[in-house]
C-alpha cells in the first residue's frame, strides 16, 4: 500500500466560517462591532499583531491574516489626537485583510470602526485576554489548515490504541475491525480514513462526513455500526499509532521473527510504527490485533518482551561460555534450540 502520498491541505476559510466556529463550536464569546459581509478569505494559520504597522512601518506587514489588537495596540492609538489617530488606522486599513479582532474588552473609536466598515473590514471585540484568544484562534486555525490525505484501509481504537489496518483490497480489512467492535472495540472509520497531522508530529485518524461509520461486509453489503452495536461502539477521531498491514501468506517470504528491529513508515512526513502480519484460513486476525495492541503499550510503559528474552539469552550464552566475549545474536531458533533447558529443575506433584 502506497503510504507516501502528499499532503493535501485546505486552500482557505471565510471570516463567516471562523465567526460561527469560534462562537458556536469553541464558546467565544465574540462581538460584532459592524455589519459587512463577511466572506473574505482566511489563507493562513497565522495571526498578527499590527504594532509595527500602525506606527507607520508596513513593509513587512502580514496583511492576509487574522490582526489582533491587544492592550497595547489599544493604547498606542489612544494616545494620538482623533486625526493622528484615524491617520495611523489608515495605515492598515488600506490592505484587504481578513477580519480585525479586539481583545480585552477593549473599546473602539466610532471614527475607527467606521473606517473598518467602508474598508470591508470584519471587526469583533472579545472579553478574553489576548494569549488566550491567540491560544484558540491558532488552534483553531491550525486545524483547519492542517495537511491531510486519505487512505484506504479500517481505523479501530483497541484497548486506547489507535490501529490502522492497511491491505489490498479484498483481505478482510472491514471484517477483522468488525471482529474487533463485537469483542468491545470502538470503530473510528472503514474504507476511507481521512489522516491529519496535527502539530509537527501527531496524527489524527477520522472517518469521511458521509461515509461515517457505515461499513461495507463483502457478501451481505453496507451496515451502520453505530445503529446495531451503539454509541459504544464507535469514536470520531483516534490518534494513529500502529499501522498493520495485513499480506497474504507467502512460504518464500521473510517475516519478522524477533520483534527486537521495529519498522517504521512515514505518512504525511511522521514516522508510525509499522507491522506486517501475514495471514492465512484459520490464523486468529482479531486476537493478534489485540495482542499487538497490549505489547504496544507494554513498550509504551517501558517493557519489551522481545529485548527482555534475548537479554535473557545473552546472560545464558555468557555463564556457559565462561565468561568468553563471544556474544550470539538472539534469533528465533535460538528459543528452541536442543541445549535448552526446562524453566524448572524438578516437577512438584500437581494434586489439583
Amino acid at each position: 500500500m502506497e503510504f507516501n502520498k502528499q499532503p493535501l491541505k485546505k486552500k482557505d476559510i471565510t471570516v463567516a466560517e471562523f465567526y460561527n466556529a469560534l462562537t458556536a463550536r469553541l464558546g467565544v464569546s465574540l462581538e460584532r462591532l459592524n455589519k459587512v459581509v463577511m466572506n473574505r478569505k482566511i489563507v493562513e494559520r497565522d495571526i498578527h499583531r499590527p504594532g509595527l504597522a500602525l506606527a507607520g512601518f508596513t513593509n513587512l506587514f502580514t496583511y492576509q491574516r487574522v490582526q489582533i489588537l491587544g492592550n497595547t495596540e489599544s493604547r498606542f492609538l489612544k494616545q494620538f489626537t482623533p486625526e493622528k489617530r484615524r491617520e495611523a488606522f489608515a495605515n492598515i486599513t488600506s490592505y484587504k485583510i481578513p477580519c480585525l479582532c479586539i481583545t480585552d474588552g477593549n473599546e473602539f473609536d466610532d471614527d475607527l470602526l467606521q473606517m473598518a466598515t467602508e474598508a470591508r473590514i470584519p471587526v469583533f471585540r472579545t472579553l478574553l485576554t489576548t494569549t488566550k484568544f491567540i491560544y484558540l484562534v491558532t488552534d483553531f486555525l491550525d486545524d483547519q489548515f492542517a495537511p491531510y490525505q486519505i487512505f484506504h484501509g479500517s481505523m479501530v481504537d483497541v484497548y486506547g490504541i489507535g490501529m490502522f489496518f492497511a491491505g489490498r483490497s479484498g483481505i478482510g480489512k472491514s471484517e477483522i475491525a468488525l471482529d474487533l467492535v463485537e469483542r468491545g472495540h470502538r470503530l473510528v472509520a472503514d474504507d476511507a480514513v481521512v489522516i491529519t497531522r496535527k502539530g509537527e508530529s501527531v496524527l489524527m485518524a477520522s472517518g469521511s462526513d458521509t461515509i461515517g461509520h457505515f461499513m461495507e461486509i463483502r457478501g451481505l453489503g453496507f451496515i451502520d455500526v453505530e445503529a446495531i452495536f451503539g454509541v459504544r461502539a464507535v469514536r470520531y477521531q483516534k490518534r494513529l499509532e500502529l499501522v498493520v498491514e495485513l499480506l497474504e501468506w507467502d512460504s518464500k517470504a521473510e517475516y519478522d521473527r524477533t520483534g527486537l528491529a521495529p519498522k517504521t513508515i512515514e505518512i504525511l512526513g511522521v514516522p508510525v510504527q509499522h507491522i506486517q502480519l501475514p495471514i492465512y484460513p484459520g490464523k486468529n486476525i482479531t486476537v493478534i490485533a489485540e495482542v499487538i495492541a497490549l505489547n504496544y503499550l507494554l513498550k509504551h510503559y517501558g517493557y519489551d518482551a522481545a529485548q527482555e528474552l534475548d537479554k535473557r539469552v545473552q546472560e545464558k550464552i555468557a555463564a556457559q561460555s565462561k565468561g568468553k566475549k563471544k556474544k550470539v545474536q538472539f534469533t528465533a531458533k535460538a528459543k528452541r534450540s536442543p541445549e535448552t533447558q526446562r524453566a524448572i529443575e524438578y516437577f512438584e506433584h500437581d494434586f489439583e
